[in-house]
């Protein structure tokens, strides 16, 4: 080894989806804050004015990526995309990421079943991480909830609430929905069968093997997330609250360099933090 040789590992490439959006402003910025990261694409749709402009020029840097809404160029030099857009537009970018072998790290919501499939399928040729929620207290509270559903599995009347920014375009929340299915994996139950999203009128009393979902929309709430297990003479709740958007990218970027030494299978954050059982 010549003298003064470095053995540095090479920056993770990291493109990002929706660009232009908060959510891909802040994974930018944390992006180019990051060391051991470099951006590598910007990805936006056709119609977005920011097309042709400086990826990080909002931050009054320049990174030399231009926001496209060509996939194959602005995947072409990424290792890793992580992605938060809408279900078709992640699923027509997962397509050119298997094309290109570009891994992908998805926090999308709103997939229906066959969407789901269809990642799965993806996910047999290229790494895939998804989560409706990258952070990394919500996926601690997530094996809280695993817990208490096991313990509170008698008596305990169960009940989600979830808020967001008035923005916000699916309810109840990926993360609000991924809460019920611990909680329903826990007991034992089909959350399909059970889940309750509405109320209104003469309801009758409650259905106790019901799991119960209430939405609120308004402002520029982050985040807050509530599971209730209502009993007699007592009531835990295990609550998370998002204040920031910085650490959904934080756990984002956790997740990419998680894949970058995995193979091809489809992970979430269980595996990423070493939470899977």
């Amino acid at each position: 080894m010549s003298g003064g040789a470095s053995n540095k590992a090479e920056p993770l490439r990291v493109a990002i989806a929706g660009s232009s959006g908060r959510m891909g402003r802040m994974l930018i910025e944390t992006v180019v804050n990051s060391p051991d990261c470099r951006l590598a694409g910007a990805l936006d749709q056709p119609a977005s004015p920011a097309l042709g402009q400086d990826a990080s020029a909002f931050l009054g840097k320049t990174s030399g990526v231009l926001i496209t809404a060509d996939l194959r160029a602005g995947l072409a030099d990424a290792d890793v995309l992580i992605d938060f857009t809408r279900p078709e537009g992640t699923l027509a970018h997962l397509a050119v990421c298997e094309e290109l072998g570009v891994k992908a790290v998805i926090g999308t919501t709103g997939f229906d079943a066959a969407q789901k499939a269809a990642i799965g399928a993806h996910a047999r040729k290229i790494g895939v991480m998804m989560a409706p929620n990258m952070s990394v207290g919500v996926n601690v509270v997530l094996r809280l909830l695993d817990l208490a559903a096991r313990s509170l599995s008698e008596g305990y009347d169960i009940e989600i609430i979830e808020a967001h920014h008035r923005h916000k375009v699916d309810a109840p929340s990926g993360t609000a929905l991924q809460m019920g299915e611990v909680v329903a994996q826990a007991l034992g139950r089909d959350l399909q069968q059970c889940a309750v999203y509405g109320r209104e009128g003469v309801t009758g009393a409650r259905d106790p093997s019901t799991i119960g979902f209430a939405t609120v929309r308004g402002g520029d709430i982050v985040g807050d997330h509530t599971v209730m297990f209502a009993g007699p003479g007592e009531r835990i709740e295990i609550t998370h609250k998002s204040s920031t958007r910085v650490h959904y990218a934080e756990g984002s970027l956790r997740a990419a360099r998680f894949l970058a030494g995995r193979g091809p299978g489809l992970y979430d954050m269980a595996d990423v933090l070493g939470l899977s059982r």
